[in-house]
């Protein structure tokens, strides 16, 4: 299979490029939390929801706005050709920690939502109607081989397009 992507973001340091063209810019003193919100603000995404998300499903969503742009996939195709296929190094540690600082005086619902990494797949899942092949991949640092010959697999079978990549969240401070 040839493989064939149709746009890419990165968001990292505070920074979002699309296609490799930074489309929104790092607030200095602006926490990371506050920084996904004021993104989400900027690019006027309307998905109530969001402000209710942990910081992976929030970055996930972002991301997956900024790759979907301008591009109506669930348009040209099937709900179900369409799939989802994620990974990072932490899992849904960064809602974890959280989760466990809740239970020393009422464990928050809330949080405890949020405490499987696959949930952000879910929530790209609802906001865009997909419903074909997805899965959630933890590796120390990011495969390329890996996912490559996954998403592969996934457009051999029943899947006409994928939205892929890295999401990384553990914030700590």
């Amino acid at each position: 299979m040839t493989n064939y992507i149709s746009s890419y973001c990165s968001i990292k340091n505070g920074n979002i490029s699309r296609n490799g063209e930074i489309i929104f810019e790092a607030i200095n003193g602006v926490a990371f939390d506050d920084l996904l919100i004021k993104a989400y603000d900027t690019f006027a995404i309307n998905y109530p929801k969001f402000y209710k998300m942990d910081n992976l499903a929030k970055l996930g969503l972002l991301a997956s706005e900024m790759v979907l742009k301008d591009r109506a996939l669930k348009n040209v195709y099937q709900a179900e050709e369409i799939g989802v296929i994620l990974s990072n190094a932490s899992s849904s540690l960064d809602t974890d920690i959280k989760y466990y600082e809740s239970t020393k005086q009422i464990a928050s619902p809330a949080l405890f939502v949020y405490t499987l990494p696959n949930i952000v797949m879910g929530e790209i899942c609802i906001r865009n109607g997909f419903k074909g092949e997805n899965g959630f991949f933890v590796f120390e640092q990011f495969d390329t081989d890996f996912m490559t010959a996954y998403v592969d697999q996934v457009l051999e079978q029943d899947a006409k397009a994928c939205v892929a990549g890295w999401v990384e969240v553990l914030w700590t401070a």
